[in-house]
C-alpha cells in the first residue's frame, strides 16, 4: 500500500475514532473493509494516491470479491464504508470529487429475522441449572437478552455500576457509544438478582473487575463464550432451528410487537439510530398474520387452479 493511501485511512479511522465516536467494533470492520480495497487498487490499479481512484477501480474490485462466496450483504457492506470514506476525504479536500458516485453495488434484499416463539423462549430460559455459579450467570444472560433485546456486545461490556435493580433497568452503550437505559422484565431482575448474590461471587477472582457477567475465569465474558452458551441450551431442549443471541434480540422485538407495542418504543428500545431498521419487524409481523389466516380461516383452504 502507498503511503498516500495510508495516510488517508489512518486519517479517517482517527477521525471515526475520536470525533465521530464510532465503537470499536466497527471501525475494526472499517478498517479491515477500506484496507482491502486500497491493496487491490495499489496491486491491481497501479493507485497510489486518493485521488487517482476512479469508480471503475471500485466496480472491479467488487466484482473480483463477488465471484468469491461473499454474499451481498457483506459486498454492500464494503461498499458502504467506501462511501463513509470518500465523504471524510471530500470534506478534509483530500479529493476534489467522490470515486463512489456511479457506483452501484448489489441489491440488498433484507431477510426476515429469525425468532423464536413465546413457547421456545420459555423452554429455552429454563434450561440452566440454578444449583451452580455458572447456571445461575447463563439463566441472568438469557432473561437479559430477552427481556431488553441487548445486543450481545452491549451485554458482554455491561458494568455492575450500570445496573439498576431497584428501578428494573440496565444502562448500555450501543453503537457509535450511543447511550440509553434499557427496563428489565421481573423475571429479568429476579435471575439477574440471584446471580449477582449467589452466582457471580462464585466465579470471582482476585482480579476481577466491575464487568458484570464474567467467565470462570473471573475475565469478562466474552461474546464468543455467550455465542456458544446460546446454542448449547438450545440444542440441550431440542430447538431444532439455530438460535443465535441476536435471535433473541428479534424474538424480543417481535413478541412486543405482537402484543401491540408501538413501533417507535421498540426503535427506542433496540437502540436503531433509524426507524426504518425497526420497520422489518413490521414484515415478520404480517407474514405471522398471512400464516395464520391461511392455516385457520375456512376460505383459505382447498384448490386455487381454473
Amino acid at each position: 500500500m502507498s503511503d498516500r493511501l495510508l495516510e488517508g485511512l489512518d486519517a479517517f479511522l482517527a477521525f471515526a475514532a475520536l470525533e465521530k465516536g464510532l465503537s470499536d467494533n466497527t471501525i475494526q470492520a472499517y478498517q479491515s473493509d477500506i484496507e482491502q480495497f486500497t491493496i487491490f487498487a495499489f496491486k491491481k490499479c497501479r493507485r497510489s494516491d486518493w485521488t487517482e481512484i476512479e469508480g471503475s477501480d471500485v466496480s472491479d474490485w467488487i466484482y473480483e470479491l463477488s465471484e468469491g462466496n461473499l454474499s451481498n450483504a457483506t459486498l454492500c457492506r464494503k461498499l458502504s464504508a467506501l462511501r463513509v470514506l470518500t465523504k471524510f476525504l471530500l470534506s478534509e479536500e483530500r479529493i476534489e470529487r467522490s470515486f463512489m458516485e456511479l457506483v452501484t453495488g448489489p441489491k440488498l434484499r433484507r431477510k426476515m429475522p429469525s425468532s423464536l416463539t413465546i413457547q421456545e423462549v420459555e423452554v429455552l430460559l429454563e434450561a440452566p441449572d440454578l444449583t451452580t455459579p455458572q447456571g445461575l450467570r447463563d439463566r441472568a444472560i438469557l432473561e437479559l437478552l430477552y427481556s431488553s433485546g441487548l445486543r450481545v456486545s452491549e451485554l458482554c461490556g455491561s458494568l455492575l455500576q450500570q445496573i439498576d435493580i431497584a428501578n428494573g433497568a440496565i444502562k448500555v452503550y450501543g453503537k457509535g457509544s450511543k447511550e440509553r437505559v434499557v427496563p428489565m422484565g421481573l423475571q429479568a431482575v429476579l435471575a439477574l438478582s440471584g446471580y449477582l448474590d449467589q452466582g457471580r461471587p462464585g466465579l470471582v477472582k482476585p482480579k476481577t473487575g466491575s464487568a458484570c457477567f464474567i467467565s470462570n475465569r473471573g475475565t469478562p465474558i466474552s461474546r464468543k463464550t455467550v455465542w456458544a452458551l446460546v446454542k448449547r441450551y438450545a440444542e440441550a431442549v431440542g430447538i431444532e432451528k439455530p438460535v443465535k443471541p441476536h435471535g433473541l434480540r428479534h424474538s424480543f422485538a417481535t413478541h412486543l410487537l405482537t402484543g401491540g407495542a408501538d413501533l417507535r418504543v421498540i426503535q427506542e428500545l433496540l437502540g436503531h439510530a433509524d426507524i426504518s431498521t425497526t420497520q422489518i419487524y413490521t414484515t415478520v409481523e404480517a407474514h405471522r398474520v398471512k400464516t395464520a389466516h391461511d392455516e385457520y380461516h375456512p376460505r383459505s383452504k382447498g384448490d386455487v387452479s381454473l
